[in-house]
């Protein structure tokens, strides 16, 4: 009986993660997958089930990598705006550090995929969720202590601070440049401060 080839797991979804990001899904091929992973056909369908099974994977990876560390920033209980502004760079020094190289999966899976893959949709709506929901707690508690306008709903802020995150993504493949992305996180982040009273 042949031996099952061993490999470490998390070394396999990051490479894939690696293979996703520079070609899309449906550009990065099962060969494509064994040469970025080094590990064969077989062994991938046996630990994944199918090309979709280990690009699942990828996404619950990048929650993981990603989102979750944006939401423990969120919850440190420091001021609102320092904490949206630590969120907003924090992302633009991981798509910087990134080289654009993985920064729109989630944008790719959004455009490629959802409409037509409920798993893939699932991903991505729990992960964009869990982050709305943080984001919204923050800037509600903002808005509470006069930090931010209360002239729009926490959940409609949040949703457009996301719009802003993936929009950074987006542009990050046309000028990964660390001083522009950030004068647009901070742009994003002053158009919820409270307007000035004369």
């Amino acid at each position: 009986m042949a031996r099952v080839r061993e490999f470490d797991f998390e070394k396999v979804v990051e490479a894939a993660m690696n293979a996703f990001g520079a070609k899309g899904y449906d550009g990065t091929s099962i060969q494509d997958l064994v040469d970025a992973t080094g590990v064969g056909r077989g062994s991938l369908y046996a630990a994944f089930g199918s090309k979709e099974g280990l690009y699942l994977a990828v996404m619950d990876r990048y929650r993981e990598f990603y989102a979750l560390p944006l939401v423990e920033i969120l919850r440190k209980g420091a001021p609102g705006r320092e904490l949206l502004r630590e969120v907003l760079v924090a992302a633009v020094d991981e798509i910087v550090l990134d080289g654009s190289r993985r920064a729109c999966l989630m944008v790719g899976a959004v455009v490629g995929r959802i409409a037509h893959d409920p798993q893939v949709s699932a991903h991505v709506q729990a992960t964009t969720d869990m982050l709305e929901y943080a984001l919204a707690q923050v800037i509600a508690e903002a808005q509470a202590d006069g930090q931010f306008s209360d002239r729009h709903d926490p959940g409609n802020l949040a949703r457009y601070l996301i719009v802003t995150l993936q929009g950074l993504r987006v542009m990050s493949a046309l000028n990964p440049d660390r001083t522009s992305l950030t004068a647009i996180a901070d742009a994003a982040l002053d158009a919820l401060d409270r307007p000035s009273h004369s």
